[in-house]
């Protein structure tokens, strides 16, 4: 197949999880046999092409152009108000105009470049997705990685919303990422016959305790004072309300008087910084609680994993949790929130025979502790959970796994319209 995918985050720029799904899975669909072009944002980093073969990727970034003086006398107040508001959505608009005029107008119509199919990731992509169907007739995708409802719990743009609604309406297939996130997708008023699920995956050769080594480990735990007989509890990921990392700071009392020598390492960015500093204060948790406010990349992600002994990632909403795999990966036991809409309940499983870790309530940091306490009380369990994780990975959840099924659900959608 011949396919033209349209993703907000691309190598170099990734933010978070949607950037390292797309890097991995369209590594993947490459080395199966089929073609991809790629169509991404190119305005924080000027000096991207605008177009490059990356790792046999056909990637296009076509060039910004600020409209955000002019939109405001048409955009709803929500957008307004939603993250860096005008500016952030004029970015998203035009990359889909142009996106969409470039893979239409230049590729197909004037390069005579022939797609089989057309995939769009969440509403950053959705417009330019929608208007390829409409131009080239082309069957539809469109991935839905989380709702803005589920990321703001409840708080989020009624425009953007829409703008997902939208896209489900015109997709010819909706693949999403859990079981939970199908669930919500129904009762959000998607059409359930439309909607597939396909996990995402790691890469167990990446994600390998053996590539980390030991000088490596020691350097990693020194940085954060982490002493050879103190046990590490890893949080990374973005600081924002709906991770829970602030319900994690708030276990740590109850988790100090059963294991008194641990050390909590919080990585990431977000707006929550300021407010966690505070409650570390309040708490007068310095001493075992220690930050790195910084977006590490993914070699410096590995080694903080294989220094913990634990990774914990309470999230009040989580559609899938990459980071859960990438710990199971690495044979650490994991932590992880389970209720509402979490596909970390999918991903870990909590109870023996292959237990790799625990459900808690990421509301209740009571609960949130008695889970790390259950970790680290028992080494020889906590070796075993780690053993089970990295088995389910190499088992359930590879990129190899995850693009084989993607690849599967695109080519029965070309098939069907193609009789």
């Amino acid at each position: 197949m011949k396919m033209a995918m349209l993703v907000y985050e691309y190598p170099p720029k990734i933010v978070g999880g949607l950037g390292t799904y797309a890097a991995e899975i369209t590594r993947k669909i490459i080395l199966q046999g089929h073609d991809i072009s790629v169509f991404t944002m190119n305005t924080d980093i000027g000096s991207l092409p605008t177009r490059e073969i990356w790792h046999g990727i056909d990637v296009h970034r076509p060039l910004h152009v600020d409209i955000s003086d002019s939109l405001p006398i048409m955009l709803a107040d929500d957008i307004k108000k939603w993250g860096r508001g005008t500016q952030f959505f004029s970015e998203v608009l035009v990359y889909n105009c142009l996106s969409a005029s470039k893979l239409t107008q230049d590729l197909v119509r004037k390069e005579k470049f022939k797609y089989d199919i057309v995939i769009a990731h969440d509403w950053l992509s959705m417009i330019a997705g929608v208007a390829v169907k409409k131009e080239l007739g082309l069957p539809f995708v469109f991935h839905v990685h989380s709702t803005e409802r589920g990321r703001t719990m409840g708080n989020g743009s009624d425009v953007i919303s829409g703008f997902e609604e939208r896209g489900g309406q015109m997709a010819d297939i909706i693949v999403t990422v859990s079981q939970a996130m199908k669930c919500e997708l129904i009762e959000s008023g998607f059409p359930a016959e439309k909607i597939r699920v396909c996990y995402n995956g790691v890469d167990p050769k990446k994600y390998y305790m053996g590539s980390v080594s030991e000088e490596k480990i020691k350097e990693v735990r020194h940085r954060y004072g982490v002493n050879d007989n103190d046990s590490m509890v890893l949080f990374l990921g973005r600081l924002v309300g709906v991770k829970g990392v602030d319900k994690l700071i708030l276990a740590m009392p109850n988790v100090l008087k059963e294991i008194p020598n641990l050390k909590l390492v919080i990585v990431g960015i977000g707006g929550m910084q300021i407010y966690l500093e505070k409650l570390v204060h309040d708490l007068n948790l310095h001493d075992s609680v220690k930050f790195r406010f910084e977006f590490i990349p993914e070699k410096e992600r590995i080694a903080h994993y294989a220094a913990c002994d634990v990774a914990v990632f309470p999230s009040l909403y989580e559609p899938f949790g990459i980071v859960a795999l990438e710990a199971m990966s690495m044979e650490k036991p994991v932590v992880v929130g389970a209720a509402g809409i979490s596909g970390m309940r999918e991903i870990v499983i909590p109870d023996e025979p292959n237990q790799c870790g625990f459900h808690v309530n990421p509301n209740d940091p009571a609960d949130i502790a008695k889970g790390i306490v259950n970790v680290l009380e028992n080494p020889a369990r906590k070796v075993q959970l780690g053993q089970n994780g990295r088995k389910r990975v190499l088992e359930e959840f590879s990129w190899d796994i995850a693009s084989k099924r993607t690849i599967q659900l695109y080519t029965e959608l070309v098939d069907s319209t193609n009789p």
